[in-house]
C-alpha cells in the first residue's frame, strides 16, 4: 500500500494568470489567506513533504518554508514544466501535483489515486470530476505519478509539446472520478473568486 511518507506534494504556482490580470494567483486572497495556504493546508496531511513550484514572488512563497523550483524550461510552458522540476527535486517514490488556486482539494485525493494506481499498475493517475449534470471532467493538473517518469516526460518535452494529455497517453495511465464538482473549483477570475469563497463558507 502506498503511504502519505512515500509522496512528495507539488504545488504549481508557476502560471502568469492572464485572465486574473496577471497577479500571482497563489498570493490571492481567498477566505483572508493567500490562496497557496489552502493549498498547503489540504494537502499537508496526505504527503510526507512540499515543493512548490513558481516563477516569480519567490521570497513570498519561500516564507511558507518549503523549498521553491522555477521552471527549467523558458516561456511559463505551462504544467507540464512544473511536472519535470518536481520529479527533478523529488526524493521519494511518487509525486502528487496540485495548483495553488483550487483551496477546496479533496482531502482524500492521494489516497483513492494511490489505490487506483497501485490496483492497476499504472504509471500516473489524474483526478477527473463529476458535475451536477453528470459529465465527466479531467482534471488533468491534480496527478499522483511514479517519480522514475522524469526521463519519458523530458524527452516529451524535447519534442516542443506542452499539451498533457498527449503526455499521458505515452503511459499506464487512468483516471480516478471524484462526486464533488466544486473540489476542483479554480480562481481564474475575480467573478469565481467571489462566487468560490460565497460558496465555501
Amino acid at each position: 500500500m502506498i503511504t502519505a511518507n512515500q509522496i512528495t506534494g507539488l504545488i504549481l504556482a508557476g502560471g502568469r494568470a492572464q485572465r486574473m490580470g496577471g497577479i500571482d494567483k497563489g498570493l490571492i486572497l481567498f477566505h483572508g489567506k493567500p490562496l497557496i495556504e489552502s493549498a498547503i493546508s489540504r494537502l499537508k496531511p496526505q504527503i510526507s513533504t512540499i515543493l512548490i513550484n513558481a516563477n516569480r514572488s519567490i521570497t513570498k512563497y519561500s516564507h511558507y518554508g518549503y523549498p521553491v523550483l522555477m521552471d527549467e524550461t523558458p516561456d511559463f510552458s505551462g504544467p507540464l514544466a512544473g511536472f519535470s522540476v518536481g520529479l527533478k527535486h523529488c526524493t521519494t517514490p511518487y509525486l502528487l501535483t496540485s495548483p495553488c488556486d483550487s483551496p477546496l482539494l479533496p482531502a482524500d485525493l492521494a489516497e483513492k489515486m494511490a489505490v487506483e494506481l497501485e490496483e492497476k499498475n499504472l504509471e500516473l493517475v489524474y483526478a477527473s470530476s463529476k458535475e451536477v449534470d453528470g459529465k465527466i471532467w479531467a482534471q488533468p493538473v491534480f496527478c499522483l505519478m511514479r517519480s522514475n517518469l522524469q526521463d519519458s516526460l523530458n524527452t516529451f518535452l524535447s519534442k516542443g509539446d506542452l499539451k498533457i494529455d498527449r503526455w499521458f497517453t505515452e503511459l499506464r495511465s487512468g483516471t480516478v472520478i471524484f462526486e464533488n464538482p466544486q473540489a476542483f473549483a479554480n480562481v481564474n477570475t475575480p467573478e469565481e473568486l467571489a462566487a468560490l469563497e460565497k460558496a465555501s463558507q
